[in-house]
């Protein structure tokens, strides 16, 4: 039976086989929580967070296409803006109902930074689901019901969600998704709650691919989260995270780079990436 999909998320000009495919999926195409689970376990699993398109001095395209282009076709990653877009495409052609909202980043700051950072609000059953592929090595396994005071642990890590007070006596603020790490609590971002559109994606991607001021501009910064460990590249920096709270760092060479991305991150490398990443990080 047909479903009724947004022109805004371009679920009919997704490849939804291809997709699926990448991600290594083959059960139910059926807007219910079981299987929302299992896309976004799968999507995280398969896609890195990167910015090499950024660091590489190349333009981040935005349209559907492009993306599915670069991360379907290509095996590559892909910055939040877009593996949100192309998740949701996917979401939209299975037949979910959502909504995309932009938060405000925080890792552990309370200073106020622009809201640049996009997830998926997931009406089912009667509940709202909080769906986030694009977060990185902090990020969630897998979806967790959008309320105050909920818990979640994912394999080794746990989740929870905090209503803060608003800005004046009586009012609600945000919600707040933290992770919890040896020293207590630690706020990943306030989530946002006026829905957002693929064009907001689109200003959000360049500011953070172009303005001098974004962490991602002339860092590379490639995450992959995981059920054993996280892992981030931060130009030559490797660090793997583990549940038990312990890190492991090291410096990476410009010749171990491409075989690091590939292997540890599945990145699908050509020749040409290779090459301009020793280019740039060789002494």
């Amino acid at each position: 039976m047909d479903r009724p999909v947004s022109p805004q998320w371009g679920g009919r000009r997704l490849d939804l086989d291809a997709y699926l495919a990448r991600i290594g999926y083959e059960g139910d195409r059926e807007p219910v929580p079981t299987v929302l689970r299992a896309l976004h376990a799968a999507h995280t699993a398969a896609f890195t967070f990167e910015n090499l398109e950024v660091v590489l001095g190349r333009p981040v395209r935005l349209d559907l296409e492009s993306v599915q282009a670069k991360m379907i076709r290509r095996r590559r990653g892909g910055t939040c803006c877009e593996q949100t877009l192309l998740y949701a495409a996917a979401l939209d052609a299975i037949g979910f109902t959502f909504t995309a909202t932009a938060s405000r980043v925080r890792l552990g700051e309370r200073r106020i930074r622009p809201a640049t950072h996009y997830s998926l609000r997931v009406e089912l059953d009667d509940q709202v689901w909080f769906t986030d592929v694009g977060f990185g090595a902090e990020g969630i396994l897998e979806p967790i019901r959008l309320r105050d005071g909920e818990v979640a642990r994912q394999s080794g890590w746990t989740y929870g969600l905090v209503r803060e007070a608003g800005p004046t006596p009586g009012t609600a603020g945000p919600l707040v998704l933290r992770r919890l790490r040896r020293d207590g609590w630690f706020d990943l971002y306030a989530i946002g709650t006026e829905p957002r559109f693929p064009a907001d994606l689109a200003v959000t991607s360049y500011f953070t691919s172009t303005h001098p001021l974004s962490p991602f501009h002339d860092t590379l910064l490639v995450q992959k989260p995981g059920a054993d460990q996280r892992l981030v590249l931060r130009d030559t920096e490797l660090t793997r995270l583990r549940p038990d709270h312990t890190e492991e760092r090291r410096r990476v060479s410009a010749g171990e780079l491409a075989g690091l991305l590939t292997d540890e991150f599945g990145l699908g490398l050509d020749a040409e990436d290779s090459a301009a990443l020793v280019a740039r990080y060789e002494k």
